[in-house]
């Protein structure tokens, strides 16, 4: 594999931004991979799948190199060595990359790769705080399949188009996709495309979205003329999903506290051509307190730390505190309270994280379960999804029924 400086100076550049200054991989990604129009795919591939693999092991390439962040720029190169050692490229004679060790960075790596918060590159509270929540062999498998880069997987725009036309138009596009058995709406990409350059995207055939993402709007068991309030609506993944089962009849509420996402969601809701979307800010608790009593379906795709989309996200380890934690199930404590009474007498609710921690998902749904608040609702089913096990995303949803 030859060597070009220029995108080993990118994928520098972007772990700067990353580890240094405290920037989104994805976003930084991004921008990185403008710099120079000249760019191939190959090239783009290089920076793009370089950088996450560094952001996913930074703490064992940083061990083996012995640099501490913040990280200079000597650093980031030393760390970038680590990491072409280990994958058996030939270092190039640049001044940047100094005589390397070879030997000892093998030796160093046999050594950290026994101890699992090395060999997976994780925090050690993250590390202690997931083995006590799960059992060491559970949290060793999934930590594993969460360093694992994500598959790129479609769910088809049931309101323009079916999974076997949508199949057949990516393939007239030069682009191979495969169902998956058990997710009906599910298309999985074999090899890696950017998918958002195609036609069948620009008619709106199709969203981005992880298999198990796909399982939360479909446990929700909309019928089409229904009211739908989905109540963290972001930039409406699962709100676009929610359209598409209503098949436009009907009405869907789409809240959040912020106006850019939902602005968002609007612009990807004309693609998709979903009609009953209504969009609403959430800037004082009147809104959501008008709906009081009035749904037949209410999404709660709450806040969470996320640890069961490290695949996607993979800086996300680096980023969160134990405090963030504490912060953010008394949160979701509060949420399940507030929007669940918009549900009306004999709707269901569903609340859903991409988390794979126990206080933010069972253990919320069980105190919800107990409140004053929540002594009117059932449990009627519950799906906690492991990426070690489903091969997917990890997340949790709980379907419950109001009286």
């Amino acid at each position: 594999m030859k060597l070009h400086r220029n995108l080993v100076f990118a994928v520098i550049d972007a772990l700067n931004l990353i580890f240094n200054e405290g920037e989104y991989a994805d976003k930084v990604v991004q921008k990185v991979l403008k710099f120079d129009k000249r760019w191939g795919a190959r090239d783009r591939g290089f920076i793009a799948e370089t950088t996450y693999e560094m952001v996913r092991y930074k703490r064992l390439y940083a061990e083996i190199a012995e640099v501490k962040a913040p990280f200079s720029r000597p650093d980031l190169f030393r760390m970038w060595a680590v990491w072409a050692v280990l994958k058996g490229i030939k270092l190039p004679d640049w001044k940047q990359v100094e005589p390397t060790p070879e030997r000892r960075i093998k030796g160093k790596f046999d050594e950290l790769s026994k101890i699992r918060k090395f060999r997976e590159a994780v925090p050690d509270w993250i590390d202690e705080l997931c083995e006590k929540a799960l059992g060491d062999k559970l949290w060793t498998a999934e930590l594993a399949k969460l360093n694992e880069p994500a598959e790129v997987i479609l769910r088809t725009n049931t309101l323009k188009t079916t999974k076997e036309k949508l199949r057949r138009t990516l393939l007239d596009e030069g682009i191979v996709a495969e169902s998956i058995r058990g997710y009906p709406l599910a298309l999985r990409l074999p090899e890696r495309a950017n998918v958002f350059v195609t036609q069948a995207f620009k008619d709106g055939f199709f969203e981005v979205q992880d298999a198990s993402s796909q399982k939360v709007a479909q446990l929700l068991d909309i019928k089409p003329g229904q009211r739908v309030v989905d109540t963290c609506a972001g930039a409406g993944g699962k709100t676009l999903h929610l359209a598409a089962l209503t098949e436009n009849k009907g009405q869907i509420i789409a809240m959040d506290i912020y106006g850019s996402k939902l602005k968002e969601l609007k612009r990807r809701a004309r693609r998709n051509g979903a009609h009953n979307i209504e969009t609403r800010e959430i800037d004082s608790t009147k809104v959501f307190k008008k709906l009081y009593g009035s749904a037949d379906r209410v999404l709660i795709d709450a806040p969470c730390t996320g640890l069961g989309v490290l695949r996607r996200n993979p800086d996300t380890k680096w980023k969160l505190q134990p405090e963030f934690l504490d912060k953010i199930t008394k949160v979701q404590h509060d949420i399940i309270r507030s929007y669940s009474k918009i549900v009306k007498p004999g709707g269901k609710m569903v609340y859903a994280t991409c988390s794979i921690l126990p206080q933010e998902n069972s253990e919320q749904v069980n105190s919800f379960l107990t409140s004053e608040e929540g002594k009117e609702f059932s449990l009627m089913e519950e799906q906690k999804i492991y990426a070690s096990k489903s091969g997917f995303d990890g997340f949790y949803m709980a379907l419950l029924k109001r009286k």
